[in-house]
């Protein structure tokens, strides 16, 4: 069974502020950052289950796959896909994402 992938405002918005922040130093980098994002995003369709717990949250529907230094965080629901946030690892996910994800 394929899964829908969606993207929430919040996950939106941080992959928009990390491209930004990227792409003042390297354009270039922002620009495959980026694409490595979508397609992680999208590769959730399959096998979306195959990302690690997020070891903030107790929720076991929350998980995590790493993109270079980031981390896209996405639940997983019956039969969608979302993606949260997309946030550096050295980040505090729990202060980000105001202690609960969406």
């Amino acid at each position: 069974m394929a899964y829908e992938v969606e993207w929430a405002e919040s996950g939106v918005a941080s992959l928009v502020d990390t491209i930004e922040y990227i792409a003042r130093d390297s354009p270039s980098y922002a620009a495959a950052l980026a694409v490595r994002a979508d397609r992680t995003g999208a590769s959730l369709a399959e096998f979306p289950e195959r990302g690690r717990r997020v070891g903030e949250f107790e929720d076991p529907a929350v998980r995590e796959l790493m993109v270079d230094s980031y981390r896209l965080i996405y639940r997983v629901r019956s039969s969608k896909v979302v993606v949260l946030a997309f946030v550096h690892k050295a980040r505090d996910l729990a202060t980000l994402l105001g202690g609960t994800p969406q």
